[in-house]
């Protein structure tokens, strides 16, 4: 019984955080053509603020009873693990947005959503597991569905732009991400959910600081502090599109695993092109709409396959605990 509710809540978290997720490029991109704000900027804003949600709720948590860990708590290894899953996150923002600039958009995304495949390939040869035929059916019928969203999206003639650093950029991300999500079950454990978000979300915060020191974009990123219109966006991206999901994800990666997770991270393209259909008036074709429910239909199959998420007693599937089981790498 807790393993089943483990399994449906830590669904429902990557679920959610992925139509969070999904909520990123329109917004971004309204972001920059209504209210100038740049690339750099916005990450910069969207770590910061989600960062202080998050916190929020630690200080909510705590001031309940709830012990706060900090990273002083953590034994060598954790904190180590927390350094390179905050990094992989600042890798993986500015990898993507590059890419974005210097590939189609498509072409980008078809990169970077390989990622569920690599950690499907990760845990095949760290663990030595083969995954259940219902995972390995839902991740081609995922990747299947994903590919025809967003390459449905292509308008006629304007074909995918090709680059090698951007396309290599793209890949990139997702081995970036393919880390993320191998390393935040088990890597560091001792320290809640809620907390490793935090630390990932304002270590992003600090990197981008640090970049935008770097490529003299400091003035950019304090430009929205004296613009009232650009607040509304860069709120929405912080608290609906870092905060809240990043949380959920995290804490979905340490209820049901990897495989699962990224399977049903592919939600996020399908909620992405929808926005885009509702906010920046682009369309949604007939094949994007059979791409949409292959993604669906995958996400269904899921829930037949053997469970793998954390076993009974463990305390994973509790943003504001840490999980009590053993710690391998997935």
């Amino acid at each position: 019984m807790a393993r089943d509710r483990s399994l449906i809540l830590g669904t429902l978290a990557v679920v959610v955080a992925a139509c969070l997720f999904g909520m990123l490029g329109p917004i971004s991109r309204l972001a920059d053509e209504r209210a100038g704000v740049g690339t750099v900027a916005f990450v910069t804003w969207r770590s910061l603020l989600g960062s202080a949600v998050v916190g929020l709720l630690i200080a909510i948590r705590v001031g309940r009873g709830r012990r706060l860990v900090g990273p002083a708590a953590l034994s060598a290894r954790a904190r180590v693990t927390l350094l390179v899953a905050a990094l992989t996150g600042i890798v993986l923002n500015l990898a993507i947005f590059v890419a974005f600039g210097r590939i189609s958009i498509a072409l980008a995304l078809l990169g970077f959503y390989t990622y569920p495949a690599l950690v499907t390939g990760a845990v095949i040869v760290l663990e030595r597991r083969r995954p259940d035929r219902f995972e390995l059916a839902a991740l081609v019928m995922a990747l299947t569905g994903m590919a025809i969203v967003v390459l449905g999206g292509i308008e006629p003639g304007a074909g995918l732009a090709f680059d090698p650093l951007g396309l290599g950029l793209a890949l990139v991300a997702a081995l970036a991400q393919a880390v993320f999500v191998l390393i935040s079950r088990h890597g560091f454990a001792e320290i809640p959910t809620d907390e490793a978000s935090f630390a990932v979300l304002f270590g992003g915060f600090i990197g981008f600081l640090a970049v935008g020191a770097g490529t003299g974009n400091l003035a950019a990123i304090g430009a929205p502090l004296g613009d009232p219109a650009t607040w509304p966006y860069l709120i929405v991206g912080g608290v609906l599109g870092a905060g809240i999901p990043t949380t959920l994800f995290m804490l979905g990666i340490r209820s049901i695993g990897g495989v699962r997770t990224g399977i049903l991270a592919l939600i996020e393209p399908v909620v992405g092109a929808g926005l885009a259909a509702l906010l920046l008036g682009q369309t949604v074709r007939p094949v994007q709409l059979l791409g949409g429910a292959l993604v669906l239909a995958a996400a269904v199959v899921l829930q037949l396959a053997r469970p793998t998420g954390p076993s009974r007693g463990t305390t994973a599937d509790r943003v504001g605990a840490p999980s009590s089981e053993p710690t391998p790498l997935i």
